[in-house]
């Protein structure tokens, strides 16, 4: 799995391409676009881009982790 440039939240970028959320997860690029396909995942068109804001994927993944026990 490739190592992440980004050793903080706060380093990432305000917006996000598929291709920082791909080694950002360490998924594939595919796999990114499948959850942009997805309903309520946060992504936004501009132009022909497709970013991610940061601040609404960190709640995006809040809201979908769930507590070990």
């Amino acid at each position: 799995m490739k190592k992440s440039i980004y050793t903080s939240y706060d380093e990432l970028p305000l917006l996000l391409n598929a291709k920082q959320l791909a080694d950002l997860l360490g998924v594939s690029d595919s796999s990114v676009y499948e959850l942009i396909q997805g309903d309520g995942f946060p992504s936004l068109r501009i132009g022909k881009r497709i970013v991610i804001p940061k601040e609404e994927l960190r709640e995006w993944i809040t809201a979908r982790t769930k507590e070990v026990q």
